[in-house]
Parts: structure tokens; sequence; C-alpha cells
């Protein structure tokens, strides 16, 4: 992971190899502002954890980058930056205690017993992305067809647990309060993705798959979160 940090470091710190922004390309966007609307996926989630999911897991992440051409390729560039990206997962009928004192995280099914209608699990990150682009027409950026394949490397700023509406076994209201509980202790608090996205002037397709595991080791499955969705950028 120290390694992936000093890459990201040194391919910041290069400017020589790309040109500054001719007049030609003085008002191409290139991508400043990224914002990505999730679908977000648990793979390699064993069938006991699989089947307590619910509703439409989702996130958000937001970008704000740089963007250098090439100095003789104005094709090709590189997009670097720094934003906020987080996940949220719903659970039917289950109580993720994620500020357990057990050495295993907890996935405790209520079906017969007091449980939150509603209950998901939110994890929030401070991300660093880098990535190789192509603008078919670096000149009209927003007429362009456009890919890149890129990393991140992110820090978790949250993980929490929120239930709302206590009902009984039989789906009866008992209190309509919300509980929330926050706790990092089972996560890795380093995350390492892939990424990829493929697109038109300001829309693209984007996906993200998580290289390390979403928790540490031994104390859940080895589970990866892959996030796919619709990139709005060249803002």
């Amino acid at each position: 992971m120290k390694k992936t940090v000093l890459v990201l470091i040194a391919l910041a710190t290069i400017p020589a190899a790309f040109s500054q922004k001719t007049n030609l390309l003085k008002d191409r966007p290139g991508d400043h502002i990224m914002i990505e609307l999730t679908s977000d996926h648990w793979m390699g989630t064993p069938d006991s954890i699989k089947s307590r999911m619910t509703g439409i897991p989702r996130g958000a992440n937001v970008y704000i980058m740089l963007d250098k051409p090439f100095k003789n390729s104005p094709q090709l560039s590189v997009g670097f930056g720094i934003g906020i990206g987080t996940s949220n997962i719903y659970f039917k009928n289950t109580n993720v205690d994620i500020k357990s004192t057990t050495t295993l995280l907890p996935f405790t099914h209520l079906d017969s017993t007091d449980h939150f209608k509603s209950f998901k699990l939110t994890t929030a990150f401070l991300e660093a992305p880098i990535e190789l682009r192509y603008s078919s027409n670096p000149e009209n950026d927003g007429k362009s067809l456009k890919a890149a394949l890129g990393i991140k490397v992110g820090t978790m700023l949250n993980a929490h647990t929120k239930g709302s509406t206590l009902v009984n076994k039989s789906g009866t209201t008992l209190d309509t309060y919300t509980e929330k509980e926050s706790s990092k202790h089972f996560f890795n608090s380093t995350r390492l993705a892939a990424t990829a996205r493929i697109g038109y002037g300001k829309l693209s397709l984007f996906g993200s798959y998580q290289i390390n595991s979403i928790f540490k080791d031994g104390v859940a499955p080895n589970i990866q979160l892959l996030q796919v969705g619709l990139c709005i950028s060249g803002l």
C-alpha cells in the first residue's frame, strides 16, 4: 500500500511530461469535477449474508480533479485529484453490530424478535483517484468520446449503521425512533480500487472494483465492493 501511495505522489509531481494547456485547449473542461451515482454490490458475500440484503444498495462519489494533457498527444491526459466516496448497503431483519466487542463481526438474524424495519450500513472514504484518460476530440470536450482507466486509494472517514422504525416479528410498529451507531473497528481503514469509465461528453458509464477486502482479515468474510453507475463530468 505504501508503494501505491508513492506512485500516486510521483505521478502528481512530474508535470514536465505534460504540456501547459495551449490556446486551442484553454477552455477544455478536463473533467475537473466528477459526480458518480452508484449501484453498490458486495462481491464474494456468503449466502448467509447475501440472503439478508434488501433494497437498492447505492452510493455517491464526488471528486475534484486536475487534468494534464500529454505534450505530443493532447487526446491523452492524466487526471488526478481528491474527493469523497460513500456506500450504503441495506439489510432486512438483521443487525450488523459494528460496535461489538467480539472477535468476529456479528450479522445477527432477527426474524423472530423485534428489529428495525429499515437498516443500513454506510461507509465514507476520503479518496485520491488517478486516471489515464482518452478524449477523441480534446478541442471540444463536450462532444467527445471519452474513456479512462485508473486506480484510487482512500482512507476511511466514517462507518456507521442506521436503524429506523422498530417493529416486532409480525411487522407491527413498536416505536418510530432512529438508532445510529458508528465504529471503524472491523473495517480496513485503507481502500484500493481499480476504476474504468467510458462515455460521451458529460455522461459516462463507470465501474470501480475494490482490490482489498472491506473488512479486516479474520473478522468477516473476504468481501470487495463493486460500484457501477453513471458519472457526470466535464463541469
